[in-house]
C-alpha cells in the first residue's frame, strides 16, 4: 500500500525547498503548526513527514529549538536512488543524527565545511553494523573527497574493515570521532572517557557516597572506558567492589530488559545505592523516571551523574550533574582536519586528538552526611 498523497506532498515540497535553496543549510524550517496550516493537513501527518526527512538526513531536530536543514539535497536518479554527486563533497556518518548530542556535532562541522565550499552528505547507522555497511557503500559510490565517521559498536570486531582499506587505497582521507576501530589505528578525535568515568565516580565518593553503582553500555568502547574509569575510582579510594556494582547493557537491551535490570537492584534493600553513575544523560533520565515510579527521589534518596552534558541535562526539573562532551568543538575540529587532509593529499599534521573531560555539577547530586561525621561533631 502506497503512502498517503498529502504525506508525500509534504515530503516532496520540503525536499524541493532544500534543493532550490529556499531553505539553506543550518536554517530552521517552519514549525509543525505552520506547516500543518500551509499544507492543510494534521500535525500528525507533518510529524511523520518531517520524521522521514530526519531519517534520510536532510533535516535534524534540536530539542527546544526546532527543526533545521542539514545540508544541500542530494540529486536522485530515475530509480529514486541517490545519484553520484560531483564537486567538493564530505561524507559524514554518525550513529544517530536528529537527537541527543549529534545535532551540535554536525552543526560544528557544517558551518566550517560549507564556508569552504564543500557539500555535506550525511547518513546514520543507528549504531548498526549492517547499516554502517550500507552507508559506506553509498559514500564510496558518491564521489566523496573525505569522510568523517563515528564507529558502530566499536568494542567488537567490525566486518566492514575492508571498506576503510578501500578508502585508503583510493587516497580518500577519513577521520573517526568519539571512538575508533583499534584494528585500523585510524586518525581519531575522542574524549578521554576513562578519565570521564573516573571523575564522575570520584565526585560521588568525595561527596560521601560509598554505595554506588554504575550503568554502562558495553557494545561501544565509550562505555567500556567509562566503566574502566568507574572501577579505577573504587580502586584508588579503596572502596569494596561487589559483583553487582555494575549494570551492563547493549544497544538492543534498551528496548527490552534494561528497565528490569535497574528495578531488580532497587527491589533488594541490600543493593539499593545512594549514588548512580550513568553511561550518558539519556540513560540518567531513564533511571530518574524508574526511580520516580519506585517512589524514590533525586538527589534526596539517590544522587545521579550523567555523561555528555547534552541538552537533556537541563531539560527536566532535575538538572543533571554531567561530564561535558566538546560537541561543537569536536565537530569544528573534525571539519578542519578533513579539509586539511583533503587539500594536502590525504595528510594532516595531527592525527589524534583526545579532549579532557570536565564535570558540570548541578542539582542531581548531593553530599551524604555520614553518621560517623555527625557523631564526631557533637
Amino acid at each position: 500500500m502506497g503512502k498517503p498523497a498529502k504525506y508525500m506532498m509534504v515530503i516532496d515540497t520540503i525536499k524541493e525547498w532544500i534543493a532550490n535553496g529556499e531553505v539553506k543549510p543550518g536554517e530552521k524550517i517552519y514549525s509543525e503548526n505552520e506547516l500543518a496550516k500551509m499544507f492543510n493537513v494534521s500535525r500528525h501527518t507533518i510529524r511523520q513527514a518531517v520524521g522521514e526527512l530526519v531519517h534520510e538526513g536532510l533535516l535534524y531536530r534540536e530539542q527546544g529549538a526546532g527543526t533545521f536543514c542539514t545540508s544541500q539535497a542530494e540529486t536522485t536518479n530515475i530509480s529514486g536512488q541517490p545519484a553520484p554527486i560531483s564537486g567538493k563533497n564530505i561524507g559524514i556518518i554518525t550513529t544517530y543524527i536528529s537527537d541527543y548530542i549529534f545535532p551540535a556535532i554536525i552543526r560544528g562541522m557544517e558551518s566550517y565545511l560549507t564556508s569552504k565550499g564543500y557539500s555535506l552528505i550525511i547518513s546514520s547507522t543507528d549504531n548498526d553494523i549492517d547499516k554502517e555497511k550500507q552507508c559506506l557503500e553509498a559514500m564510496l559510490s558518491r564521489n566523496i573527497d573525505g569522510l568523517i565517521i563515528e564507529p558502530s559498536k566499536s568494542s567488537g570486531f567490525n566486518p566492514n574493515i575492508h571498506y576503510y582499506l578501500e578508502l585508503e587505497q583510493k587516497n580518500i582521507p577519513y577521520l573517526m570521532i568519539n571512538q575508533y576501530y583499534s584494528q585500523l589505528n585510524p586518525p581519531y578525535m575522542i574524549l578521554d572517557d576513562e578519565k570521564g568515568g573516573f571523575i564522575a565516580t570520584d565526585h560521588l565518593i568525595e561527596a560521601g557516597h560509598e554505595k554506588i553503582i554504575g550503568i554502562f553500555k558495553t557494545d561501544d568502547m565509550q562505555g567500556v572506558y567509562r566503566m574502566k574509569g568507574f572501577i579505577r575510582a573504587f580502586r584508588e579510594h579503596k572502596i569494596p567492589f561487589l559483583n553487582d556494582t555494575i549494570i551492563s547493557y547493549t544497544t538492543e537491551d534498551l528496548a527490552s530488559g534494561f528497565e528490569n535490570k535497574v528495578k531488580e537492584v532497587l527491589a533488594d534493600p541490600k543493593r539499593v545505592p545512594t549514588g548512580i553513575v550513568c553511561y550518558n544523560d539519556e540513560i540518567a533520565l531513564k533511571v530518574i523516571n524508574i526511580l520516580r515510579e519506585e517512589g524514590l527521589s533525586v538527589p534526596d534518596d539517590i544522587s545521579i551523574v550523567g555523561y555528555d552534558n547534552s541538552s537533556l541535562a537541563e531539560a527536566s526539573e532535575i538538572k543533571l550533574t554531567s561530564v561535558n562532551h566538546p560537541k561543537s568543538r569536536m565537530g569544528l575540529d573534525a571539519a578542519k582536519w578533513i579539509i586539511d587532509a583533503v587539500e594536502n593529499n590525504g595528510k594532516s599534521d595531527k592525527n589524534h586528538i583526545t579532549y579532557e573531560p570536565e564535570l558540570i555539577i548541578r542539582s542531581s547530586t548531593k553530599v551524604v552526611v555520614q553518621k560517623e561525621a555527625l557523631g564526631s561533631s557533637r
